[in-house]
């Protein structure tokens, strides 16, 4: 009977071992996972620290019990495997050896922690597990925080700075970047957010990256101290590949730049070794580059395929385009696409309004797309122009064109959207 290891107990290793048995599978699937905690959603952890969410809503799956008995699933919790070797057998902490069959490796991302100078203390903290959120709202709760700085602008960021603002604290969002959501807002777009933000009360520090931690706070890279209480780095991420990192052998090596390569089966290098999540590259649609996309549903999905052919079955995972939908102090914001590409200017509704869509286009082809509010519409959107970002041909139906035009978008916008044709100086449609 075959056996299966799932290296990594998060979104992906969760739907990979639900694909597995879904797919009729029978034999073994041995998860290893380092924490003793069931598979969480890292953009669920601001909600738990906020008070939104109880601990146990942090974990979508449900429990691990549960989970061990609906998967029929060897769970070897808080157990560490230190390297997935090219045989397909894994190297435990404690030098033991086990082979498999098969292995996914899901060990997902890990937020990044600069070298900073000075003593960090118990003021600086993360976002990314129910660990960090813990700590943080632990914190929170003894009162003493009267200022912080959210470095990082990002998603992420302004959902700590939001509940941060919520609980009564003076906070500063910092990031070197110039600007808010810089690898998924227009300028235009970021401006008019950072204003809306600003209107709130969190104030912005541009164009300065974190150095060092000080006995007051933080200080920036342009010599700036900034007074803090508590410093939270929403960074980025850094993809957890080091335990796929091999020497030389037989069958070869797993294949590793910025994430684990897989193809279109989820499978690296090495035959029969898998990997699905945000420890490994997807392919862009709009690109046709492979890189890390780091969204929940993204990992799902490539769990789910390695899962599927893994237990035999045929399944291609189609990849994906970069895009947020975030929901934060009142408003919304949608990126679809890269900001930075060039291309003619498509605009509709007002920049201060209730609802707003940019996009660039360039030889009929989407570019970018962002919106302001439309959180009602955001997912027809989203099916429309994921369609578009691939260039397959794509037309709303009556019932979505009704729709949109109730929710006061002009004929004009709509068939300028699906056909993308722009012609010299048609950039913008307004609001009827």
């Amino acid at each position: 009977m075959e056996q299966i290891a799932i290296i990594g107990f998060g979104c992906a290793g969760y739907n990979g071992a639900r694909a597995l048995r879904a797919s009729g599978f029978t034999g073994g699937i041995h998860v290893y996972e380092s924490t003793q905690e069931p598979p969480a959603n890292p953009m669920l952890t601001t909600y738990y620290v906020s008070g939104r969410l109880e601990e146990k809503e942090a974990y979508p799956f449900g429990g691990l019990e549960s989970i061990t008995r609906e998967l029929n699933i060897c769970l070897h919790s808080g157990e560490t495997v230190r390297r997935v070797l090219p045989d397909r057998s894994i190297l435990l902490a404690d030098g033991r050896r086990e082979a498999f069959d098969k292995i996914l490796i899901s060990t997902g991302a890990r937020a990044v922690v600069p070298a900073l100078k000075g003593p960090a203390g118990s003021r600086v903290f993360l976002m990314r597990t129910m660990d960090d959120a813990r700590r943080m709202k632990h914190a929170l709760e003894q009162g003493s925080v009267q200022k912080a700085v959210v470095v990082g602008a990002s998603m992420v960021g302004i959902k700590v700075a939001e509940l941060l603002l919520n609980r009564g604290v003076d906070v500063t969002l910092a990031d070197f970047a110039p600007y808010l959501f810089p690898l998924a807002a227009f300028e235009t777009v970021a401006r008019e957010l950072e204003h809306r933000v600003a209107e709130k009360g969190i104030h912005f520090k541009w164009n300065a990256g974190i150095e060092g931690i000080t006995g007051n706070g933080a200080r920036f890279s342009d010599g700036e101290e900034l007074a803090a209480d508590l410093i939270c780095l929403c960074i980025g991420t850094r993809a957890n590949v080091e335990l796929a990192a091999n020497t030389e052998a037989a069958q070869g090596t797993v294949e590793i730049r910025r994430g684990i390569v897989v193809n279109s089966h989820m499978e690296t290098s090495v035959p029969g070794i898998y990997a699905a999540g945000d420890c490994c590259e997807g392919l862009n649609l709009q690109t046709g580059e492979t890189m890390i996309i780091g969204l929940w549903a993204n990992a799902g999905a490539q769990g789910e395929t390695a899962g599927k052919n893994m237990a035999g079955m045929t399944a291609a995972y189609p990849g994906n385009v970069v895009h947020n939908i975030t929901h934060f102090m009142d408003m919304d914001f949608i990126g679809l696409g890269d900001p930075r590409l060039p291309g003619d200017r498509l605009t509709f509704g007002e920049l201060s309004g209730p609802r707003y869509v940019e996009a660039v286009v360039k030889d009929k082809r989407l570019q970018c797309v962002n919106m302001i509010g439309g959180q009602e519409e955001s997912g027809l959107f989203k099916s429309l122009l994921m369609r578009l970002f691939t260039g397959e041909p794509a037309r709303l139906t009556p019932y979505q064109r009704a729709f949109l035009l109730k929710r006061g978008y002009t004929e004009a916008f709509l068939e300028q959207l699906e056909g993308l044709g722009m012609g010299a100086g048609q950039e913008s449609c307004p609001l009827e």
